[in-house]
């Protein structure tokens, strides 16, 4: 049976003429008009009847043969015979089924594969096993529902019945058209051949793959991110890994390869389209045990871009192979071992600074510029160096080529990161590491030590400029509480209505002003009085605000935003403040037009102190107060430089350069510490980290605290006034005798040790100085309790207490009155120490 397909566009259906038929139709129409013109009427109608008969009897006939499929109206074109000798002659077979899935046609290969006169549909041909029944079943269902599917299935047995398995794709599809809306064409194709051409060419690849993970070496890929993109079993077995759970990518380079050895892989450069093969030896480590030495033929292609492609690495152990190696050769592969291993940087280099050959240490060091320059580009050493020490090296370079025995160490700043240093240590290069060979390089790392010993020297700085500052504020305060205390008893003389009155008064208000100057050098030195208490740094902030609103304007916009569930601190709470306050005004003092200050706390774990990268903080745990401003920024000449006392950056009066030098002082005097950071043009931030308070620690001091002062400030007794100072012991003898007491007066502790001798049993109260010449207050005190004087003590210092409060055995209790004092203060002291 034959399908007829309509023609498509573009095609003209061509039918064979037939003579014959022609003329027998003619001739009947020539007898049928002579019988009309020649017969009877009666004859002729007779004859006309009969002939129609006969036409009709023919075309009954005709419509017969036509409906039983004998007889067709018109043949294929020339095109649709084209195709049907196309499909007739295909190795793939095709059958066509209706909308009852009966077979409609099917081509000769069809035939041939399904095996049988009687033509089958493909889902009764292919069937067996269940998996071949799903997928033919899958396949009958899409061309029921006009959809396309494919599949492919393994028989046993050929459907011819043929020897042997066999595999077959299955496809369906619906046919489009006119007159093919119900027809569904099948296509079945053998992939016996193929699928065994498949198998031959896998097993071929298994036993290479075999070949290759058995072999006596190792063998790995490694990609350019430095990922392991393939490794053997010899090579897994080394490194104890299980070949069967390797995963590409699963490891890096840094995982099988230790010490230096990974940087060698990685440095590897050449040409576009080169193919590079470079013999290394490094050490391997196993997952577990020590590393062991191998040998690599480490190769790598580079696309016509230059970027490198994966690596094929042959590794053979260097452990195994020293025992078969000569001497010389073992002694090599050491050698380069240690080469490669060590931390200090070794390079040959020529006369231009081209590094000819390094080690990963001596990479390390400027690691980008250090890689191009042994690269096509030929950048040089010079290259890694700062703009500043291009010379010194470059001549000492040139030194090694003429073959100067001594060249002297060139200390030399790196190229890219001012804070990164090294040293090189250059000489003539042998005679066999190569003609293009000018110098020798030994490089060490000296960023770290050069950090430490400038670190080192700014403390040492900063520590002899608060001795200084200390040594003056002392002094500065002996004749600021001689100057307060005469004016307190000029005071005491004169009424306000006298004239001079307002003189004396200007001259106390003078002094104070300086004695505050002096408390700020005291702050700086960390010598100053601290009255230390357990504070919320959340809470002592948020009390602030109002008062920091106020102090940076309405246009500038401060905002703080406080951490959650903050530790606490001890910390002098007055002082502190006053540390914020510095901060803020700095601040605003850096921002103009207008800008934003940010305040932030929050709590610092030890495993957060690296991410600030201060060298100076100790790991612990802190509250950090953070003081973030949008102004112009602190130049890195001067950053150094901030902390100083009397160092401003402000104009001419505007400023007396001890904020931040009392920031530092205060802050460190409470054992944190202050760092800044800034960057010009885009704003500064002070970070003040203050050490965690756990409630529960010894807290108590060797001092008691000075009461409320009785209101009746007169007394009776015997005090021991002891001052080196001429001008403060006058003024404080002539105020206590003026409130009815009797003073004894000493110039030293060695004096005083005299007058108490002379007195024994009459001294009611010392008040004595801390620092004096020959014997200081503290060690005067020790003799006194030991020559069982024990007289209540007021010690008066412009240093803090803390200082030598420790010189004091353990449980001694004083009374401690800072310089300077008022008269007021002195007398209000004496009376309670004395009550």
């Amino acid at each position: 049976m034959k399908v007829e397909v309509t023609p498509g566009a573009g095609q003209r259906s061509e039918r064979r003429t037939r003579p014959w038929v022609l003329i027998v139709a003619a001739l009947a129409a020539i007898v049928a008009g002579v019988a009309i013109a020649y017969l009877p009427s009666q004859h002729g109608v007779q004859a006309i009847s009969g002939a129609l008969a006969l036409f009709a009897a023919i075309g009954v006939f005709c419509i017969l043969l036509y409906g039983f499929g004998l007889l067709e109206f018109s043949e294929w074109s020339s095109s649709n015979r084209v195709v049907q000798a196309i499909v007739d002659e295909s190795d793939d077979g095709y059958v066509v089924t209706d909308e009852n899935s009966r077979i409609v046609y099917s081509n000769p290969a069809y035939r041939r594969l399904t095996g049988g006169a009687a033509v089958r549909q493909v889902e009764k041909s292919f069937s067996g096993s269940p998996e071949v029944s799903e997928a033919t079943y899958r396949l009958a269902q899409a061309a029921r529902g006009r959809q396309a599917g494919a599949e492919e299935v393994r028989l046993a047995t050929r459907p011819n019945g043929a020897d042997g398995p066999a595999w077959f794709r299955l496809r369906v599809r619906p046919l489009k058209g006119v007159s093919l809306q119900a027809l569904t064409l099948w296509s079945v194709a053998d992939l016996t051949r193929e699928r065994a051409s498949h198998e031959s060419f896998f097993q071929d690849l298994q036993r290479a793959i075999d070949y290759l993970d058995h072999a006596p070496a190792g063998f790995f890929s490694v990609d350019p991110d430095g990922a392991i993109a393939h490794i053997n079993a010899t090579l897994a077995m080394w490194l104890g890994l299980d070949i069967a759970q390797f995963q590409p990518g699963q490891l890096l380079v840094a995982d099988i390869v230790s010490g230096g050895g990974r940087a060698l892989l990685s440095s590897v450069s050449g040409k576009p389209g080169e193919v590079v093969t470079r013999q290394i030896d490094v050490d391997m480590k196993p997952r577990a045990g020590r590393p062991f030495p191998v040998r690599l033929l480490h190769r790598v292609s580079f696309a016509s871009d230059g970027r490198p492609g994966s690596s094929r690495t042959l590794a053979v152990r260097a452990d195994a192979a020293d025992a078969q190696l000569k001497d010389a050769e073992a002694a090599e592969s050491r050698f380069f071992r240690l080469f490669t291993a060590t931390p200090i940087g070794i390079a040959t280099v020529a006369l231009d600074g081209a590094v000819l050959m390094s080690n990963p240490a001596f990479d390390r060091l400027a690691p980008s510029t250090l890689a191009e320059a042994k690269g096509a580009s030929r950048k040089t050493l010079l290259d890694a160096v700062a703009e500043r020490d291009r010379a010194a090296v470059e001549a000492a370079i040139r030194e090694a080529h003429e073959g100067r025995d001594v060249i002297v160490p060139v200390e030399a700043a790196l190229e890219g990161d001012p804070q990164r240093s090294a040293r090189f240590y250059i000489s003539a290069p042998e005679s066999q590491t190569g003609s293009d060979a000018a110098a020798m390089l030994f490089a060490i790392d000296t960023t770290e030590q050069r950090t430490l010993q400038e670190s080192f020297a700014q403390s040492q700085k900063m520590q002899a400029i608060g001795q200084l500052a200390g040594g003056v504020a002392h002094d500065f305060n002996n004749v600021l509480t001689a100057i307060i205390g005469y004016s307190d008893l000029l005071l005491a003389n004169h009424r306000p209505t006298d004239p001079s009155f307002q003189d004396i008064m200007q001259i106390k208000q003078n002094a104070n002003r300086a004695a505050g100057l002096v408390r700020q050098l005291l702050a700086f030195s960390r010598r100053q009085t601290l009255r230390p208490q357990v504070i919320q740094l959340g809470e002592v902030i948020s009390d602030l605000y109002n008062l920091l609103a106020r102090l940076v304007g309405e246009t500038i916009k401060l905002e703080v935003v406080y951490g959650r569930d903050l530790w606490l601190v001890r910390a002098d709470l007055n002082q502190f403040e006053q540390v914020v306050v510095n901060l803020v005004v700095n601040a605003r003092d850096a921002i103009k037009d207008g800008g934003q200050i940010f305040i932030r706390t929050r709590n610092v774990t030890p495993e957060e102190c690296a991410r600030y990268n201060e060298k100076a903080l100790p790991v612990g745990e802190y509250v950090l107060v953070e003081v973030e401003d949008s102004g112009h920024g602190i130049p890195a000449d001067v950053l150094d430089k901030i902390f100083e006392p009397f160092f401003t950056t402000k104009e001419i009066g505007k400023g007396t350069g001890l904020g931040l030098s009392m920031v530092y002082g205060i802050v460190k005097q409470t054992g944190g510490f202050v760092f800044c950071e800034s960057e010009v043009g885009k704003g500064t931030t002070f970070r003040v980290f203050l050490p965690r308070h756990i409630r529960g620690e010894a807290e108590e001091t060797a001092k008691k605290e000075v009461a409320k002062p009785a209101a009746d400030l007169t007394g009776r007794g015997a005090i021991l006034l002891v001052e080196d100072e001429e001008a403060v012991r006058a003024f404080a003898s002539r105020a206590l005798a003026s409130r009815g007491y009797t003073v004894l007066q000493a110039e030293s502790g060695v004096d005083a040790l005299r007058v108490v001798e002379e007195n024994k049993g009459q001294i009611d109260l010392i008040v004595s100085d801390v620092i004096m010449p020959e014997m200081d207050g503290p060690t005067m005190l020790i003799e006194l309790r030991k020559r069982g004087v024990q007289a209540k003590i007021v010690f008066v210092s412009g240093y803090a207490d803390d200082a030598f409060a420790k010189s004091l055995p353990e449980g001694q209790e004083f009374l401690f009155l800072p310089k300077p004092f008022t008269l007021k203060q002195l007398i209000e002291t004496v009376k309670t120490a004395n009550s």
